[in-house]
């Protein structure tokens, strides 16, 4: 069978810069300041009637909220519900219904767990409550691959549809992870900024800051979107996926995984390294990270690199969602002109190779948009992205 080509024709995001896709957008222009980057005043009463949030963990909350914005987008895609699914990923999952269980377990003098703990905590709840609530029969997944986890599902319902398993697949990432138990555990592990300040790229970066959220996209087979005049934002081009086999937390000491993904994803698309305008980066101002994709990109560019730019300055490091925020963001690079900054930038490392980091929002001529993803545990997923030529 030859393989498909995939549209992207809809996304939706729900972040600490916006909710929905032209806050986000204006909002990663902007300095947040101090994290940890949270969703204020969320209420998704508008599209999930009380009752039913009740019995939802807020991750699963957020990733209906982006997923119906995707496919309002998308339109009136017409596709059979058995060749319809949805791929999400998070790295932590229902951890708000998790602290509860744990509360009501072992802190509660009359301990009364809710009977919906472990469907509200679960990691694959999000996609399965995407799944029921707009009736997708086909594939129904999800990715726990830490910080890669929303990448990945991207790949996945790529695969999904390139091979003709599906026609339409909604696929991104969610996390809500601001959580007082998540925040320990990051902090004892000396992987949090002390002075909560996200600054990819910095001489003076020390950690990252968490943040949450959710972005979904719709991946649609790209003759049925084509043929039913759907506004197409960005053509997914391929991707690559790599483990570095080396540490549960640290990143190979010289990118070895992390270089592959980006081969891997280059030779999946088709496409050269010249071909590349703009690289949405990992970049989690994290001192190993941020230096080592530095030298992943030099490696491969050299003195002839493209634009590169960490949206965490403003987002935060949302975890598993991270990768589906940032192919959202790439996709919005592309079908805008436009490529975002990296906010929190003040001087940059030398000892970073980078030399055309987006300091400001940058007009550009859209070619291919490249978002690295890499997660605890050697996980490493690279999408590229196109104009919807």
């Amino acid at each position: 069978m030859k393989r498909r080509r995939v549209a992207v024709t809809g996304v939706g995001v729900v972040t600490g810069p916006g909710q929905g896709v032209e806050d986000f957008w204006e909002g990663l222009t902007k300095d947040p300041g101090k994290g940890p980057f949270t969703i204020d005043n969320w209420d998704p009463s508008a599209l999930i009637p009380r009752r039913e949030a009740r019995r939802l963990d807020v991750f699963s909350q957020y990733a209906r909220v982006a997923a119906h914005e995707a496919l309002e987008m998308a339109g009136d895609h017409g596709t059979a519900a058995d060749r319809s699914g949805a791929c999400v990923g998070t790295g932590i999952g229902g951890m708000q219904s998790f602290e509860n269980l744990v509360n009501a377990v072992y802190h509660s003098p009359r301990p009364r767990p809710s009977p919906l703990a472990i469907p509200m905590m679960m990691g694959n709840a999000a996609a399965a409550d995407i799944s029921i609530t707009f009736g997708f029969l086909g594939p129904a997944t999800t990715q726990t691959l830490a910080c890669a986890a929303g990448a990945q599902a991207i790949c996945d319902a790529l695969r999904q549809i390139q091979w003709g398993y599906a026609d339409l697949m909604v696929a991104g990432g969610s996390e809500a992870a601001v959580r007082p138990a998540s925040i320990a555990g990051f902090r004892v592990a000396r992987a949090l900024s002390p002075t909560d300040e996200s600054r990819p790229f910095d001489v003076d970066r020390n950690g990252f800051v968490v943040g949450e959220g959710a972005a979904m996209m719709v991946l649609e087979e790209w003759d049925q979107a084509h043929s039913r005049g759907a506004d197409i934002l960005a053509e997914v081009l391929g991707a690559g996926t790599s483990s570095d086999a080396h540490h549960i937390t640290a990143p190979h000491p010289d990118g070895d995984g992390a270089r592959r993904a980006l081969e891997w994803a280059l030779e999946d698309a088709g496409a050269t390294p010249e071909q590349v305008g703009y690289i949405n980066a990992h970049g989690t101002a994290t001192p190993l990270n941020d230096a080592g994709e530095g030298q992943v990109i030099a490696s491969i560019w050299g003195d002839n690199q493209p634009l590169v730019s960490s949206i965490k300055g403003t987002t935060g490091h949302a975890l598993g969602a991270s990768g589906g925020i940032e192919a959202v963001a790439s996709v919005l690079a592309i079908s805008r002109g436009q490529v975002p900054p990296n906010v929190g930038l003040r001087e940059q490392d030398p000892q970073i190779p980078l030399h055309r980091i987006a300091v400001e929002r940058e007009d550009w001529d859209p070619g291919l948009a490249v978002s690295n993803s890499f997660g605890f545990g050697g996980h490493n997923t690279v999408l590229v992205f196109g104009p919807a030529d």
